[in-house]
């Protein structure tokens, strides 16, 4: 069983973007920047936005994160986002998720310039992808598509399962291996023999946010399968979407629940961020 860590294919992307970070400087002056919205004081919000400022500062750019407290409107984000926008020295965007309720997933979606949303959620970047055109792509489907890429596991004419339809990962991880010639069986709550469909899978991504869902019983021998949850048990574990001990007697190979996707997000963001930031600048020569 070949267990899929992230660290190995993380390190190579970071170091790459480390690099391009460091011609970026040199040629035009200046340091790539990420700015990040918080709003509340949710516990985990906030560990993941030092972990991506951490980053960005590790690799060699500028970071902020601008905070608000949970009371804050709509508007009072809206208009800071748009002032973002506007800033020539800031070259990714992304507002941190979950928001409060008041705000609405369906307007905050436009909020960010395409040209700055490193998050690739923009409703241009998901037309572009589900076209088959360049764009960004969103993080976690597109650090999948590294881990499997590094690890050589084939995509080409295998059946993927992928259980979840979230536009953050189920429905771009979906576009993904179709553009990478799988036959793919998207899967979600309200699919009907959900176990029967799985087992059918050479590739299951597995991005449903209920811990423990999948067993052996939804695996077929050999598969390989790509945990994407992440929760925290009563006495503090991580733990994810997967029963690991249970699926790794099944599987060929498996990615873990911590050390899997989750330092795959945080590499393809940066490398999301210093690609913005080559784009607009040369965009910006050309106009000149």
């Amino acid at each position: 069983m070949l267990l899929l860590t992230a660290k190995p294919v993380a390190e190579k992307i970071r170091v790459e973007v480390k690099r391009r970070v460091h011609l970026f400087s040199q040629q035009f002056g200046r340091r790539p920047k990420l700015s990040v919205i918080l709003v509340g004081d949710d516990n985990a919000s906030q560990i993941y936005t030092q972990r991506k400022g951490e980053l960005a500062l590790q690799l060699g750019m500028d970071h902020e994160t601008i905070t608000f407290p949970k009371s804050v409107t709509p508007a009072e984000v809206r208009n800071r986002v748009q002032k973002l926008n506007q800033d020539p020295g800031v070259d990714g965007i992304l507002i941190q998720r979950p928001l409060p309720k008041k705000f609405l997933e369906g307007d905050v979606l436009f909020w960010i310039s395409p040209e700055k949303d490193v998050d690739a959620f923009h409703p241009q970047h998901a037309g572009e992808l589900h076209l088959g055109l360049p764009t960004f792509e969103p993080c976690t489907p597109a650090g999948i598509m590294e881990l499997l890429s590094h690890y050589q596991i084939s995509i080409q004419g295998k059946v993927a399962c992928v259980i979840g339809r979230s536009p953050i990962v189920g429905q771009p991880m979906a576009a993904l291996l179709l553009k990478a010639d799988a036959t793919v069986i998207q899967c979600h709550s309200k699919t009907q023999d959900l176990k029967a469909l799985a087992r059918q899978a050479d590739i299951l991504i597995v991005a449903a946010g209920k811990a423990g869902l999948v067993d052996a019983t939804y695996i077929k021998p050999g598969a390989t399968v790509i945990d994407v949850g992440i929760h925290r048990t009563s006495d503090g574990k991580l733990t994810g979407d997967v029963l690991f001990e249970e699926v790794a007697q099944v599987a060929s190979a498996i990615s873990p629940v911590p050390g899997g996707v989750g330092p795959m997000t945080l590499s393809i963001l940066m490398r999301n961020t210093i690609h913005a930031a080559e784009i607009r600048e040369r965009a910006r020569q050309h106009l000149a």
